[in-house]
């Protein structure tokens, strides 16, 4: 690996964000967006799939307190796991919380369990104008839009906003209000193929400069986080590359927030 060329990339770029996918209380694999597959976690981080255990190996083997937690409970069983993110919360980290968000009481409930920003996901959203009253009713740093895909196409009631192309949706969504975007393809995670997202998110950052941009799904290790690196994104989400060693603590280290 060229260290000294990826440090000076990252450099005030982006952080490292484990993710904690969560099914029937533990902590699972997600792979191609195929929920029916997923399994318990196999981590050479920690023997045991418990949330508890997986988030304090991030912090202790790896140094990273900050948590995106898909909560597939909620978005797929409408089941969130708020004492969890209370327990975790309590436990000193720092939660991106996607809860399956349908309503404003979902999203006031992730933020009254302490989350740093509740994660609205376009798979889950009934329509644009929750995002927009979110924003308005939370601030613009508190709600972090998802523009979730699955092959490059979104996911969800894209009929609420009138159109099926990705880059439409978040300049719509950008005009709401949101300055915060994960932009994932499902089709991505766990395959370790590479990120596909790279060419949208290059594109929104040439468009809505400000926007600050979270990226992931197929992270294969310091290879990827090299190309990512030079977006100017806000952050990288990543699960399967961190339980199997393919990035480290070393790896970790060299992230900074970015001051945007």
């Amino acid at each position: 690996m060229r260290t000294a060329g990826l440090r000076s990339f990252l450099v005030d770029l982006m952080r490292i964000v484990p993710v904690l996918d969560l099914l029937d209380g533990l902590v699972v694999r997600g792979v191609a967006g195929r929920r029916d597959e997923y399994r318990p976690v196999a981590s050479i981080l920690t023997g045991t799939p418990t949330p508890h255990a997986v988030a304090r190996a991030f912090r202790e083997r790896l140094g990273l307190d900050t948590l995106y937690v898909a909560d597939l409970d909620a978005i797929l069983h409408d089941r969130p796991n708020v004492l969890l993110y209370r327990e975790l919360i309590g436990d000193g980290f720092e939660l991106l919380v996607d809860a399956g968000v349908r309503d404003a009481e979902r999203i006031r409930a992730v933020l009254d369990a302490g989350a740093a920003a509740a994660v609205v996901g376009l798979e889950t959203l009934p329509d644009a104008a929750l995002l927009e009253q979110a924003i308005a009713d939370h601030g613009a740093e508190r709600i972090i839009f998802s523009l979730d895909l699955a092959s490059g196409r979104p996911l969800g009631a894209t009929s609420a906003w009138r159109t099926d192309d990705a880059f439409e949706i978040a300049a719509d969504a950008f005009a709401r209000g949101v300055r915060r975007m994960i932009v994932l393809d499902l089709a991505a995670v766990g395959v370790g193929a590479g990120v596909p997202t790279i060419p949208l998110c290059r594109r929104l950052r040439d468009a809505f400069p400000e926007l600050r941009l979270i990226t992931g799904g197929g992270i294969r290790g310091p290879a990827d986080l090299e190309e990512l690196a030079p977006l100017g994104l806000e952050g990288v989400l990543v699960a399967s590359a961190l339980h199997d060693g393919r990035l480290t603590r070393t790896h970790a280290a060299l992230q900074t927030i970015n001051p945007r």
